[in-house]
């Protein structure tokens, strides 16, 4: 079976800026560290129990700290018929690369 789709860090900040829907995968308190704007707190072991929230009519982008667990809830969602892209490198890219990045618990 063929991976989800990768995309980089520039496509998602293309996307958000057409309004992308972002599931931040990373554990709480990694979120409240620094989190993409407008990117949606869903830890990875929340989502089987979850996955109802996420849209089923528009591409869910999934980020974690470098892409390693993002990519197994891709996995999982894509399985289940999800569109889905992973974004590689994750927040730690995002950061490196100058993007903006929020802090606390709430999303955007």
């Amino acid at each position: 079976m063929p991976l989800p789709v990768e995309v980089g860090v520039a496509e998602l900040s293309s996307a958000l800026e057409h309004g992308a829907y972002v599931v931040d995968v990373r554990e709480p308190y990694e979120y409240d560290e620094g989190h993409v704007p407008g990117a949606r707190s869903m830890p990875m072991n929340t989502i089987p129990d979850r996955q109802d929230e996420l849209p089923r009519d528009r591409t869910v982008y999934l980020v974690c700290a470098v892409g390693v667990r993002s990519m197994q809830v891709a996995r999982y969602l894509d399985q289940l018929g999800f569109d889905v892209r992973n974004v590689e490198g994750g927040t730690s890219e995002w950061i490196g690369a100058g993007f903006p990045v929020k802090t606390g618990a709430e999303s955007g």
